[in-house]
């Protein structure tokens, strides 16, 4: 039976999900050391915490992969999960440690532990397991559509108040997907897009309210300039443009074949955030359109197979799961590629599996073994259950 199990996961999904988070070691050290240097820390600083984000990631990876999914679908998992979620994002507020501006971490020694990225999960696994209960009646809006809404609009208000947006905004987007994709009518479609504006409304107004140091941080002028500066960089080059144009020369002066490992000049102090929010952009610069094209296709390659994975399986949670899981990697990587691109605002979200940062990598990893759990339960059914 061993046998059977091991033969049904899908080597190709663990391969490519592998290269890519070693990929993003070596880049890391490349676009980090220069930076450590800087802080007059060891060059490899960044690169061992990564290496231990990466084992501990692989062991969630692992574990998760072996794991029944069908636990997480169950009320006594689902209940502790939503409030739990929803606890530590208001502890934040009081014990939280404040950087760049956002009140998004929690302090755990040397390391740092960001729940908003957590949450990620505990949206995907709640929406799933709520819409894959409500089948028999999801047409129905008030009852089959409605209340796991509220949750997700809850948790989002929570993260943009900290205020962290870019988080805030993939987690609703990664939301919308789970329902788009729960089987509701059209109609219910209009009704939750109505409902939505009105929500956006109410939490404008909200936001309006609330006290003035607050405020500033929500929609202080530098935070407006990160989404202001990409309309026309160069015009603020010195100031809001200054990341956008670094990135652009980043991007520029690697050509096809890039100027060679190790050999980015923008990272050496120019480019801010080169081995986290701008990593593409060192990319770009070293190992050129190719180098960029390895990371975009191993992204397409996980974002599809994810997907397939989710068609072909008969358990709607399972499905729903995996259409989370791609919607989540899959907006993620566009907003961090577009942001670095200057095809939408900056907002400072890291590129899925490349960028440096241990919360962000353990919780796709954790998402990513679920998948494959999924995969191979529906892999083994197909395959040996008529031959018992």
């Amino acid at each position: 039976m061993l046998k059977r199990i091991l033969k049904s996961y899908d080597y190709s999904l663990i391969v490519v999900y592998i290269l890519l988070c070693l990929f993003g070691l070596v880049m890391v050290y490349s676009a980090s050391w220069s930076l450590a240097y800087r802080h007059e820390l060891p060059a490899d600083f960044y690169y061992v915490r990564q290496v231990k984000n990466l084992s501990i990631s692989l062991i969630f990876f692992i574990g998760f992969a072996l794991f029944p999914y069908h636990v997480f679908q169950k009320n006594k998992f689902l209940i502790p999960m939503m409030f739990g979620s929803v606890l530590l994002l208001l502890m934040i507020f009081f014990v939280g440690h404040a950087a760049n501006n956002a009140q998004s971490w929690f302090r755990l020694g040397a390391a740092s532990l960001q729940p908003g990225e957590f949450v990620k999960i505990s949206v995907i696994i709640y929406l799933a397991a709520i819409y894959a209960k409500k089948q028999s009646y999801i047409d129905d809006f008030n009852k089959g559509v409605l209340p796991p809404v509220f949750f997700l609009a809850f948790v989002c208000f929570l993260i943009a108040i900290q205020p962290d947006l870019g988080t805030a905004m993939i987690i609703f987007l990664t939301g919308c997907c789970i329902i788009l994709c729960s089987g509701m009518r059209l109609k219910s479609m209009l009704k939750l897009i109505g409902l939505g504006v009105g929500i956006l409304v109410v939490l404008t107004i909200i936001v309006l309210l609330l006290p003035d140091h607050i405020q500033s941080q929500i929609i202080s002028p530098t935070r407006l300039g990160r989404f202001t500066g990409f309309m026309n960089p160069f015009r603020d080059q010195g100031t809001t443009g200054h990341q956008l144009v670094n990135s652009y020369y980043a991007i520029g002066s690697g050509g096809f074949f890039g100027q060679g490992l190790g050999q980015s000049v923008q990272k050496l102090g120019y480019l801010p955030e080169a081995h986290t929010d701008f990593i593409i952009a060192v990319i770009a610069e070293e190992l050129g359109v190719f180098g960029v094209l390895f990371v975009l296709l191993g992204l397409f390659f996980i974002i599809f197979k994810t997907i397939v994975t989710g068609l072909r399986t008969d358990n709607p949670f399972g499905a729903l799961i995996c259409y989370g899981t791609a919607g989540l990697i899959g907006i993620q990587a566009f907003i961090n590629l577009g942001g670095a691109s200057g095809t939408i605002p900056i907002t400072g979200v890291t590129l899925p599996f490349i960028s440096y940062g241990g919360s962000s990598l353990m919780v796709l990893s954790i998402l990513m073994g679920i998948v494959l759990n999924v995969g191979m339960l529906s892999n083994y059914k197909r395959k040996y259950s008529k031959q018992k």
